[in-house]
């Protein structure tokens, strides 16, 4: 029920639903995975110190031997890694034929990388040839969660009615997030740039793939909410970084540019697991069935900065 008070326009808020079991598993689901590639980070610390006794052997090398820091060609690199993120505001709209045909503008977004689930990363690093180009599999787990506090401009209907000029968007949606992943997952190229010491080696990449956001969206006059993951659109990424080599780990500090336009099905029901929710909104396009709760488009524009190290698969040199 929209209530008009003054200039001021509101919407009656319905009874919240009970807590989901839903929400539990994913909470479950996101800690085990930030787990795993905290998991990730770990490790090499460990196998460091088995390769530590190898250094005086090195030192002892001929001038002239091949170094077990320099780049190889072949090399896998296994790696985890957090960071921060920042991402732009940006115009939500959603369209529901008949019933919503709205843009809440500039709406802000906050990351909260330390809250849980936290903002993590997985990737899987090959060199070839020479060492000097390469190519990433590369998933980071990001949050996008509105500031439902803000008041923002409106324009289009919401209910078959004009929507305000501005309100409060908690008056309008009681959730909009990706806070159980604005997940990316991505292809990337990579090219390392001349080293500023045997051990230390910049490079940059460039990469596409797919958004694979938990959507979690609900408007504030409906009972029904969708929350599950979904496959929003592609996504690209830009990244320029640093790597310090030891015998066996690299330590890795990053800065990345990602660009996701987001289409969500509002499908208004409650996922499970990530496969299993993409097959259903696969069936569903199949079947070109529409989305009960229409379509919300978005784009996502952050910037992230990020520090992790990983295990590479090459063993040490060893002097001829």
């Amino acid at each position: 029920m929209r209530i008009l008070t003054g200039a001021t326009w509101t919407l009656e808020q319905p009874r919240r639903p009970a807590p989901q079991m839903g929400t539990r598993r994913i909470e479950a689901l996101s800690s085990l995975f930030a787990i795993a590639a905290l998991a990730v980070v770990a490790a090499p610390i460990v196998m460091e110190q088995s390769t530590d006794g190898t250094s005086s052997d090195r030192a002892a090398a001929p001038a002239g031997a091949p170094s077990a820091y320099a780049p190889a060609g072949g090399e896998f690199m296994f790696a985890g890694y957090s960071g921060v993120p920042y991402t732009y505001p940006s115009d939500v709209s959603i369209k529901k034929t008949s019933v919503h045909d709205f843009t809440a503008k500039e709406v802000e977004w906050e990351g909260k990388p330390f809250v849980n689930p936290i903002y993590y990363g997985a990737r899987i690093v090959r060199w070839l040839g020479t060492g000097r180009i390469g190519t990433m599999v590369d998933f980071t787990h990001s949050k996008t969660i509105a500031r439902l506090e803000q008041e923002a401009a409106f324009t289009g209907t919401i209910d078959g009615a004009p929507a305000p000029e501005k309100a409060v968007l908690r008056t309008v949606f009681r959730k909009l997030e990706a806070s159980h992943g604005h997940n990316m997952l991505t292809l990337n190229g990579l090219f390392r740039l001349p080293s500023f010491t045997p051990r230390i080696y910049p490079y940059v990449g460039l990469g596409a793939g797919v958004s694979l956001p938990h959507s979690e969206v609900q408007m504030a006059n409906s009972e029904k909410r969708t929350y599950e993951y979904q496959m929003a659109g592609a996504v690209g990424q830009a990244l320029v970084g640093i790597e310090l080599r030891t015998a066996r780990v690299s330590y890795f500090f990053e800065y990345k540019f990602t660009l996701a336009p987001y289409l969500m099905p509002l499908s208004e029901r409650d996922g499970s697991l990530l496969f299993y929710d993409l097959w259903r909104q696969f069936s569903d396009w199949l079947s070109g069935e529409e989305p009960p709760g229409g379509r919300l488009t978005t784009n996502l524009v952050s910037h992230q900065v990020v520090g992790g190290l990983g295990i590479r698969s090459a063993p040490a040199v060893a002097a001829p």
